[in-house]
């Protein structure tokens, strides 16, 4: 069973991603969402690799898809989902657009996969570069509320429940942070859940020491602020 959905509406929500996210120029062309497979397919015979940077359209249906200004950046969340990537309220076998309510939320929260990524791989020090998205969202969503669903690293009841949500024809799940308790995240698994445009904000380059991440810097500054 999942809770009654209910209207949830931003005006402002932040999302924090790798600057190497891969722009695809065909979501922000004017050709209609529902001609995107003739078109790639026809791109692909010149460019192969055309495919791989756009990702599985048939993870998003045709009325679900948004073109225009910076879709690019919407798109990509969603037709680039892997298995391989995991994550808290899906598999992996469909793509999730997490946001927070305040720019601490996605501070917090990819810090901490930044963290886990680097010690996975046994990473030197060294430093990597993110960029802040700001957009407005909305959607029928779910509450996740139980303690279960919230599991700091096991991610097992939230798939289960993310994935029950959007069978449901739901369009996401809004959580309090685990990362920074006193904000609110959304995990959105539609497009069209995003406005357009989405503002590109601020960038950032994140400092790993060998053991977590110490500090950020915010590009155009020249002081870098120290991280929990």
């Amino acid at each position: 069973m999942i809770p009654p959905l209910r209207s949830e509406r931003w005006t402002t929500s932040h999302r924090i991603i790798r600057t190497i996210y891969p722009p695809v120029d065909l979501f922000d062309d004017i050709a209609p969402p529902s001609d995107w497979e003739l078109l790639a397919a026809a791109e692909a015979r010149t460019n192969p690799r055309v495919l791989d940077a756009i990702g599985n359209l048939g993870l998003v249906p045709a009325r679900r898809r948004v073109s225009g200004p910076t879709a690019s950046l919407v798109m990509g969340a969603f037709t680039h989902a892997s298995p391989d990537r995991p994550c808290r309220f899906s598999d992996g076998s469909y793509g999730v657009w997490y946001c927070g309510d305040r720019f601490e939320v996605v501070l917090a929260e990819t810090a901490h996969h930044f963290e886990r990524f680097m010690r996975a791989t046994n990473e030197p020090p060294g430093n990597a570069d993110y960029r802040e998205l700001v957009c407005a969202v909305h959607g029928e969503v779910a509450e996740a509320a139980e303690p279960s669903l919230l599991n700091p690293d096991d991610w097992a009841q939230g798939q289960a429940f993310g994935r029950a949500v959007r069978g449901a024809g739901g369009d996401g799940v809004v959580y309090p942070s685990v990362r920074y308790p006193a904000g609110k995240a959304l995990a959105l698994f539609w497009p069209d859940c995003i406005a357009l445009p989405v503002n590109q904000a601020r960038q950032f380059r994140y400092g790993w020491d060998g053991q977590r991440m110490h500090r950020y810097l915010v590009h155009g500054g020249r002081a870098w602020t120290r991280f929990q």
